[in-house]
C-alpha cells in the first residue's frame, strides 16, 4: 500500500496541511512540539480510524474549530482510492471510501494496514496485561475481520454479565437461569478468539526472535509466551468453576479478557532486567514481525510509521536496524526526528527516493 497524498483540516495543531509523499521513505523533521507525531497520528487514523495516542476524536479537533478532516489518496498497486475521515463536534465520525461511507467503522480496518513504532510502545512492557491484550487484538484485527466481530461481541457479553452480577449483589438476590444466558456466547466467542490468539502468537514468535537477533547483534535471547486461562481448561468449565467467586467479586474473573503476553529476556521478565535500549530493540522486532505477518496473510505491505525511532538506541543497533529495513523492503516508511542531518543520512542508506518535510 502507498499513501500518495495527505490533506488535513483542523487536525490538532495542523489547521491546513497538504503533503505529497515519496512511495518509499518520508521524513518529518523539526523541533519538539511542532506536530511531527500528529502527522503520524493522522496516517494511523487512515489505517484503523482512531488515534494511537489514546485521544478521543473530539479532542483532536483544532482549538476553536468545529470539525477535523483527514483525506488521503491511497494506491494498492492497481488503483487509487480516496479515503476521507471527518469528525464534527455535533455528530459521529464518518469514514468514506471513494465518497461512500462505511456502514460500520470495523469494515475499514485492514484496508490500509499500518505498523507504528513509537516511544509509547514502552507501555507494552511496563503496563498491565490490558495494554498487551489491546496490542494483540489490534494486530490480529488488521488481518481478520471476523476476529474483530467476535471480539466486539465477546466484550459486550462480558459487560452485560458483569452488570447482572452487580445487580444481584446490590439487590441481594440471585437468578441462576438469567446468568446462564451468557455462558453460551462467552464460550462461543471466547473460544474462537483464544484459538486465533494462540495461532497468531505461535506464528509470530519465531519472527520476533529473528528480527531481534539481527537488531541486537545476537547479544540476548528473548521469548514471548501467550498466557491464557483457556490453556488450562475449556471456557464452559472455567465459568462453572468460578461462578461463586464471580458472584462475590461481581465480575467475570476468568476468560480470555484476562489473557496476557509474557515478554522475557534471557529467561527473566523483560521489564525487570532489560535496559531501555534492549526494550526498544525488542519492541521494534515485535512491530517488524507484525508487518511480516500482515504481508503473509493479506498480501498487503503495511505502511511503517517510525516515531522518534533513534532515541535510546546506540549506533550499533541503529546500524543493524537500517540494514534490516533496507534488506527486508518493508514498503513505504514515515519517520519523525528532531535532527534533519541524521534523518537524511539514514534515508540515504536505505533509498535514493525520499522526501524530507521540514515541520515548523
Amino acid at each position: 500500500m502507498i499513501i500518495r497524498t495527505l490533506s488535513l483540516t483542523n487536525f490538532k495543531n495542523h489547521k491546513t496541511q497538504s503533503l505529497e509523499f515519496s512511495p518509499q521513505i518520508n521524513g518529518f523533521v523539526g523541533n519538539n512540539g511542532v506536530g511531527k507525531t500528529n502527522l503520524l497520528d493522522a496516517l494511523h487514523y487512515l489505517s484503523v480510524g482512531k488515534s494511537f495516542l489514546g485521544n478521543s476524536d473530539l479532542n483532536n479537533i483544532s482549538s476553536g474549530e468545529e470539525f477535523f478532516t483527514i483525506e488521503a489518496e491511497v494506491n494498492d498497486g492497481e488503483k487509487d482510492t480516496m479515503i476521507r475521515i471527518q469528525q464534527a463536534k455535533d455528530s459521529k465520525k464518518i469514514i468514506k471510501k471513494n465518497g461512500k461511507p462505511y456502514e460500520r467503522m470495523a469494515d475499514h480496518v485492514g484496508f490500509v494496514p499500518s505498523v507504528l513504532i513509537s516511544p509509547y510502545d514502552s507501555n507494552l512492557i511496563s503496563d498491565s496485561g490490558d495494554s498487551r491484550r489491546r496490542f494483540l487484538d489490534a494486530m490480529i484485527s488488521q488481518t481478520d475481520s471476523g476476529y474483530l466481530h467476535n471480539l466486539i461481541q465477546y466484550q459486550k457479553t462480558v459487560q452485560q454479565r458483569n452488570a447482572l452480577l452487580k445487580m444481584f449483589a446490590k439487590n441481594r438476590y440471585y437468578d441462576a437461569e438469567s446468568l446462564e444466558i451468557y455462558d453460551e456466547p462467552l464460550n462461543k466467542y471466547g473460544t474462537a478468539l483464544f484459538h486465533k490468539r494462540l495461532e497468531f502468537t505461535r506464528a509470530i514468535v519465531p519472527l520476533i526472535q529473528h528480527y531481534y537477533e539481527i537488531i541486537s547483534g545476537g547479544k540476548e535471547q528473548i521469548s514471548v509466551v501467550y498466557d491464557s486461562d483457556l490453556l488450562q481448561a475449556d471456557f464452559a468449565d472455567l465459568l462453572s468453576e468460578s461462578l461463586e467467586k464471580d458472584r462475590m467479586l461481581t465480575y467475570t474473573s476468568k476468560g480470555i479478557h484476562k489473557d496476557d503476553l509474557v515478554f522475557q529476556m534471557n529467561g527473566s521478565l523483560m521489564k525487570k532486567t532489560a535496559s531501555q535500549g534492549q526494550q526498544k530493540s525488542f519492541l521494534i522486532a515485535l512491530k517488524l514481525s507484525q508487518m511480516n505477518r500482515i504481508k503473509e496473510i493479506t498480501g498487503k505491505t503495511a505502511i511503517l510509521l517510525l516515531d522518534d525511532i533513534f532515541d535510546k538506541l546506540d549506533d550499533s543497533r541503529v546500524s543493524h536496524l537500517i540494514a534490516l529495513v533496507n534488506q527486508e523492503h518493508f514498503g513505504q516508511i514515515f519517520i519523525t526526528d528532531t535532527d534533519r542531518q541524521r534523518t537524511e543520512n539514514v534515508v540515504k542508506k536505505i533509498s535514493d527516493h525520499s522526501s524530507i518535510f521540514e515541520i515548523a
